[in-house]
């Protein structure tokens, strides 16, 4: 398992204080950002990360199913999910919203569930392009750069990443 893996790589992480987009520190080197322009008012795509009917048919790598168990979207509420594998294999995700301001971004820590309750901190901005486009911005940064390499190199978290994207953007392009 990906939690138990990370446990080991990480000291304490729940401890340490979040590193934000405000910190003078570089986080480059533990951080996987991923950007994409959506055919999509902001308001839209927005709304598409909170939408509890519909986030299942995006939300994940390509082969992947979502199955959410609680979403409670307001500033320390939780959405628990689980990503069901092409081969099988669950895995648990916890995501608890520390900003939510509609329609310009969000945040959540991002975690397997209340026992590791964050694995890295995430971001997303979007911005207005005009003309019913949107630039998303989603930016993850984990405690150290052993923590981003492994989710990237076992799991293909920022392939995985992209693929999510894809699937927004075309789950909006039958929407709009």
């Amino acid at each position: 398992m990906y939690a138990a893996e990370l446990s080991r790589l990480q000291t304490s992480t729940n401890d340490r204080p979040m590193n934000t987009t405000a910190d003078a520190m570089d986080t480059s080197d533990r951080e996987i950002v991923l950007t994409r322009v959506l055919n999509a008012p902001r308001e839209l795509v927005y709304d598409a990360f909170f939408d509890r009917e519909n986030i299942s048919r995006w939300w994940g790598p390509n082969g992947f199913s979502t199955t959410t168990k609680t979403m409670d979207v307001r500033v320390g509420g939780v959405w628990e999910y689980v990503m069901h594998g092409p081969d099988g294999t669950d895995y648990p995700n916890r995501m608890a919203y520390t900003r939510l301001d509609r329609p310009s971004g969000f945040a959540y820590d991002h975690g397997t569930g209340a026992e590791q309750p964050r694995l890295f901190v995430a971001e997303g901005r979007l911005v207005d392009l005009g003309g019913g486009r949107t630039e998303l911005t989603l930016r993850m940064v984990w405690d150290t750069r052993e923590e981003r390499d492994f989710m990237e190199l076992e799991y293909g978290a920022r392939e995985g990443g992209e693929q999510m994207l894809e699937r927004l953007a075309e789950l909006l392009a039958s929407r709009t």
